[in-house]
């Protein structure tokens, strides 16, 4: 009778023995840095070139439509906007004039304000409930010859890059601190993932200038509308733009909303 209990015992042991795991335990830390991407792109003319040489264009003014497409891609909230620029050679606020059509009439005036670009987004701003002024963005129609307007004057900032503010106009979004989407950003998404051509990351971009007659540019304004910068309220009575070529330069920026 022992020795069966004894082969028994055994027996269990060995079966213990078989069935036991061995574990060895060692980590790997990830580590993951989700670093803010802000993307535009921009397809566009390298130069959009406006050349007045009919009465009527001078009138009606030239219009380059869809001239540039705005492409947005961001994984923050974001606002966009337009500034003028120059190289400043007639000052941070003006076109710089490359040739001078030799026009020694002194109410000829080279000084020509940046603000008389004007432009048009193909749809309306959906990030600027928070706007303050009376043009919020660009999207309105160009206005007729006869009935000056600001409504799509380019911002223009004494040749420096800083947001407009409440008051100023916004392509999207727009300054502000209500903190809340449809007031004050666009929240972060892309073009890539809309599917249409009329969403809040893609824009096509229409470019007008309108001199005149004379060549006074009556739409030029500053961004907010309240105070027009055309050749005549600048200048005075039976001042107009001198003849020659002038240049400048649209800068798009598009930055983290704050």
């Amino acid at each position: 009778m022992k020795k069966v209990v004894l082969s028994f015992a055994a027996v269990l042991a060995l079966t213990t023995a078989a069935n036991a795991q061995l574990i060895d335990e060692k980590d790997v830390t990830v580590t993951m840095d989700l670093q803010p991407v802000l993307q535009l792109d921009m397809t566009t003319s390298n130069q959009i070139e406006f050349v007045f040489d009919e009465i009527n264009e001078y009138y009606a003014g030239i219009t380059q439509y869809a001239a540039t497409i705005l492409k947005v891609s961001s994984t923050v909230s974001w606002d966009l906007y337009a500034v003028g620029r120059s190289n400043g050679t007639n000052g941070p606020e003006f076109w710089d004039q490359q040739i001078d059509y030799g026009n020694n009439n002194p109410n000829a005036i080279p000084d020509l304000p940046l603000s008389l670009l004007e432009l048009r987004q193909s749809q309306p701003n959906g990030g600027a409930a928070a706007a303050s002024g009376t043009f919020r963005d660009y999207n309105q129609a160009f206005s007729p010859s006869a009935t000056p307007s600001a409504g799509n004057s380019l911002y223009v900032n004494g040749g420096a890059l800083t947001p407009p503010s409440t008051d100023d106009k916004y392509i999207a979004g727009h300054a502000g601190t209500s903190g809340t989407a449809g007031d004050d950003f666009i929240a972060g998404g892309s073009y890539l993932t809309q599917n249409t051509n009329f969403s809040d990351y893609y824009y096509a971009i229409d470019y007008r200038i309108l001199p005149g007659l004379p060549a006074i540019f009556p739409m030029a304004a500053d961004a907010d509308g309240a105070t027009f910068e055309d050749i005549v309220t600048v200048n005075g009575a039976g001042a107009y733009a001198e003849p020659g070529v002038y240049t400048m330069y649209v800068q798009y920026v598009l930055l983290e909303d704050q």
